[in-house]
């Protein structure tokens, strides 16, 4: 799991805290993400720090205190994604087939269904995929362009977007960057290969990308857990 970006988008709150201890409603992101590991049967995580790695390493310990147990892999800001996935499964990762993921979601997505799918087409990877809800709200109108209905941020019946869960081959160390993000580099280079397969589901997906998604967030979790 990668808690390593500097959560630019989310300034000036991540100027001194990084975004995985940004609290969203109640506790820190990633103790959301933590929590959800946990209750999916997941013990042990290799987690990317960079940007202000200290105060991660800090707060999270071993991992003991979220039943978890925790091995650090530092990674370079610069380095993006593909260079923090490489050094982490370079030096922790033993097992031939694994989770990764970025870190900043909060979901209710069942890992062994997408564990159960990804052994079943066994590509280098799976990306989860979920349909996102529109950032704005649509107008509908008549033929006369009168307006008959306004619908608040629907689900987007065309759009889908990943959910930055993933399952990886270790096989995928020959398609990392040194440099760059796996969305921009990876992903394309093994869909083209037709070895990059999606896993749909429907369910929560919340990510904290802004401080509106902040807003949006806790508004959201209030209504699921009170």
């Amino acid at each position: 799991m990668l808690a390593g970006g500097p959560g630019i988008r989310l300034k000036p709150l991540t100027d001194k805290t990084p975004k995985a201890l940004v609290d969203v409603h109640g506790k820190p992101l990633i103790q959301w993400v933590l929590e959800w590991l946990r209750m999916n049967g997941v013990s042990r995580v290799v987690l990317g720090v960079a940007h202000l790695k200290e105060e991660i390493i800090d707060y999270l310990g071993d991992g003991s205190s979220f039943g978890i147990d925790i091995t650090y892999s530092t990674h370079t800001v610069e380095g993006g994604t593909g260079e923090g996935f490489r050094l982490a499964i370079n030096r922790y990762v033993n097992e031939d087939v694994f989770f990764a993921m970025n870190g900043d979601q909060i979901t209710d997505l069942k890992l062994k269904d997408l564990a159960d799918f990804h052994l079943q087409h066994s590509p280098v990877a799976t990306i989860a995929m979920t349909n996102p809800h529109c950032p704005y709200g649509h107008i509908k109108f008549d033929e006369q362009n009168n307006v008959v209905e306004f619908v608040e941020k629907p689900f987007c019946p065309h759009a889908n977007c990943s959910a930055g869960v993933y399952v990886f081959k270790k096989e995928i160390l020959n398609f990392l960057p040194s440099k760059g993000d796996v969305e921009r580099t990876t992903f394309p280079l093994l869909a083209t290969r037709k070895n990059l397969k999606v896993y749909p589901f429907n369910g929560i997906f919340i990510t904290v990308n802004t401080n509106k998604d902040l807003i949006e967030a806790e508004e959201k979790l209030k209504v699921i857990y009170g």
